[in-house]
């Protein structure tokens, strides 16, 4: 059984390989023909080909990660597409190796397919996305949304926070700070603005500050107004720079741990956390799609080819990868704009997948 496992791992891994490395290429090539647009409207900051280049190649790990699940389709349907032809697993079947047998190897094959997009999605893809925002920050400018920014809200014991954010620049500096303070009814206490701040565990350092404070009126008192100017000033908060980010970002371009700790950040303000609980699902579930995957390559080992059909199957197998990938965006659009669960709708589309590729497994190898 080791040597039937050696050989058909060796045969999966190098054709899975061979498919998104030209999937890559492809991605790679459209991604520089789209950054040489800037290399003439950027030309006046100092933004060259060397600094093109770099960006691109930083997209490289985000790509494998959405590209992986298709591959393995792809590369494992013509692994097992050309066994079958050339009648190698019928001997392996007449070997000894049961349905069962074969499909317990492929998912033991599945899961180091599943820690690669594991890795690739959570760690490396956020990381460079990172490192690309700033490559490109001092040519392009900070991150920003719209015209007014981005808005985070923050309960702090009886008072609530609506903190308003023009420019970030992914890291740690922000630009253009406005802090507003209410009071348990929803009373306007005060505005605080900065021209300038940066993200310190545990609270944000603002420059540049103007704070406008309100103090409210009373029955012997009428309302009173203050402002005063201040070079520096320390305001504590748990908003840390991922949060921040996540509100100038798309949902997809977060590792799992950002979108948790941004959804129970969004929650503890009462803010709606739908799209963001949906991504944050989607990406538990998207690098186990590889075990769906395998499962629905495996029938193609059982089928009986004749010369030129293998081309076929392999187009056929494109197809389904492309499926599922519209049927997964689908699904996350949908759910966003219809209120679903987000659970189900983040696992309805490798549920569905699941369902076909074990009714395919049933019909074609254990029913025959």
């Amino acid at each position: 059984m080791k040597t039937v496992r050696h050989l058909l791992y060796g045969e999966i891994i190098r054709a899975v390989v061979f498919v998104a490395l030209g999937f890559l290429a492809l991605f790679l090539f459209f991604d520089l023909v789209d950054e040489l647009q800037n290399l003439s409207r950027l030309a006046a900051q100092g933004y060259e080909l060397q600094h093109a280049l770099l960006f691109v190649a930083l997209k490289t790990p985000d790509h494998i990660y959405e590209l992986l699940p298709i591959s393995v389709l792809i590369g494992s349907i013509f692994v097992m597409a050309r066994l079958a032809q050339s009648s190698e697993f019928t001997i392996l079947r007449t070997g000894g190796l049961e349905p069962w047998m074969a499909l317990s190897s492929l998912l033991r094959l599945g899961l180091v397919f599943v820690g690669m997009t594991f890795f690739f999605g959570d760690y490396a893809a956020p990381w460079a996305e990172r490192q690309a925002q700033q490559l490109k920050a001092p040519f392009l400018g900070q991150l920003t949304t719209g015209q007014t920014g981005a808005w985070l809200r923050e309960k702090q014991a009886s008072q609530q926070y609506a903190v308003n954010v023009r420019r970030f620049d992914g890291i740690r500096k922000m630009q253009d700070v406005r802090i507003h303070a209410f009071n348990d009814k929803g009373q306007l206490l005060s505005i605080t603005t900065a021209k300038q701040a940066q993200i310190q565990p545990g609270q944000w350092e603002l420059s540049e500050v103007e704070e406008k404070s309100i103090l409210l009126p009373s029955t012997t008192k009428p309302a009173q107004f203050s402002a005063s100017k201040l070079a520096n000033k320390s305001w504590p908060t748990g908003i840390s720079a991922d949060m921040v980010a996540a509100a100038l970002l798309s949902p997809d371009r977060m590792s799992t741990w950002e979108l948790f700790a941004y959804m129970r950040h969004l929650s503890a303000n009462n803010q709606n956390a739908q799209r963001y609980e949906i991504e944050f699902w989607r990406k538990v579930f998207y690098p186990l799609s590889c075990l769906v995957m395998l499962v629905l390559a495996l029938p193609f080992a059982y089928l009986h080819f004749r010369s030129g059909q293998i081309a076929g199957h392999v187009f056929a197998g494109v197809l389904a990868g492309i499926s599922f990938s519209l049927l997964n965006n689908v699904f996350s659009f949908v759910g966003n704009l219809q209120n679903w669960q987000p659970l189900l709708t983040s696992a309805a589309p490798a549920l569905i997948y699941s369902a076909v590729s074990l009714a395919a497994f049933w019909w074609m190898v254990l029913r025959r």
